[in-house]
């Protein structure tokens, strides 16, 4: 993560010839490095994701659940990311997928967007998860059922059953020594954690519910790509210290912290997700097998069957942003395509740089 990001779009990636159909040299571009956590890489992969999602949503109310771990498992994290983020992903589901199934609440299955989140807004560690439900579900042989007005779940229940199984899942890790321990944590010290954590009340979060759930994907995007940090967040470096600035989520003002170089790296590189980790899942009606159910409660809501949209390409996407200009040659107004690459740090990219320029 830390060499994709640091060269990306420079001549250690290499480069590709940008020219139009008439074949006007239009300049050489330096190659991304498409890493999922690179800040400059997110821009077209949100937009896809975001549009596989709006097509994919219900035609009902949903509502924005956030589960969080309480930061005394910060350092148990640390040391067992993958692990610790599955069983956060897991707990959360199998919390919602049990409340809403019992008929004391919905007696349905509903449809589950979750994204991980890690980090709070110092770049701190901050795990928890962010899940948006459908207010409603698949009843068996009725179709779908709604939530009923203003009420999905009691929150009280909800941090319970959570608490319940996110401490039993590592009390039997801990049990079968599957877990690493922080160098001051024996397994006496970690049984003890645990059980001063079943008295503690932890942070379940459950927003008011959304007409629709397009405006709660555009906030999960967020967290999809691109990492803890944007760059225009970053307002003075050097070979010391990196200063970048943040909204104080307290009293709602912007400020600006500075870290020595190492405590940035350290902070920025701890939320980079394992190689291969989802840190996007779907459950319950919004998981693929369960398509046939879905198509069902969307004809009962008047929605089309779903449909894969087809795969958003940057020209599109650039028009999107206002930026049609740029998808076109500034010459005779072709359309602009890739033409011959060049190999990584080779010679000839600065070269042809210079030249187009």
């Amino acid at each position: 993560a830390a060499y994709a990001i640091a060269n990306c779009r420079t001549a250690a990636l290499g480069g590709h010839v940008q020219e139009c159909e008439n074949g006007h040299l239009q300049g050489v571009w330096y190659n991304s490095c498409r890493h999922r956590s690179c800040p400059q890489c997110a821009g077209l992969q949100v937009e896809r994701w975001k549009q596989q999602q709006a097509e994919r949503l219900l035609a009902c109310d949903h509502y924005h659940i956030v589960f969080t771990i309480p930061h005394e498992l910060n350092p148990l994290w640390r040391f067992n990311r993958e692990r610790m983020a599955r069983h956060l992903f897991r707990c959360a589901r199998d919390t919602l997928i049990e409340l809403l199934g019992d008929p004391k609440y919905l007696g349905a299955l509903p449809g589950i967007l979750a994204t991980l989140h890690t980090w709070g807004r110092t770049l701190s560690l901050h795990p928890h998860v962010h899940c948006l439900v459908t207010g409603g579900g698949w009843e068996d042989q009725r179709g779908w059922k709604a939530a009923k007005p203003d009420f999905l779940l009691p929150v009280r229940v909800v941090k319970a059953l959570f608490r319940g199984k996110m401490l039993a899942a590592l009390r039997r890790d801990l049990q079968r020594e599957k877990l690493v321990l922080p160098p001051d944590h024996s397994p006496a010290r970690m049984q003890n954690l645990i059980r001063m954590l079943y008295q503690k009340k932890w942070n379940v979060r459950l927003a008011e519910r959304y007409a629709h759930g397009h405006g709660v994907v555009k906030y999960l995007a967020r967290y999809v790509r691109g990492g803890p940090l944007a760059n225009s967040q970053i307002r003075h470096l050097d070979r010391d210290t990196v200063s970048f600035r943040y909204k104080d989520h307290r009293d709602q003002k912007r400020k600006t912290m500075t870290l020595s170089l190492a405590d940035f790296l350290d902070r920025f590189l701890c939320h980079v997700p394992s190689t291969g980790f989802r840190a996007v899942r779907a459950y319950g009606l919004y998981v693929s097998q369960n398509q046939a159910e879905l198509n069902q409660c969307r004809k009962q809501l008047g929605q089309h069957a779903y449909q894969k949209p087809p795969v958003l390409d940057w020209h599109s996407y650039l028009i999107r942003l206002g930026l049609a200009q740029r998808t076109a040659c500034s010459l005779c107004g072709g359309t602009l395509q890739r033409g011959a690459k060049i190999g990584r740090g080779s010679l000839l990219l600065q070269t042809c740089r210079e030249g187009a320029g």
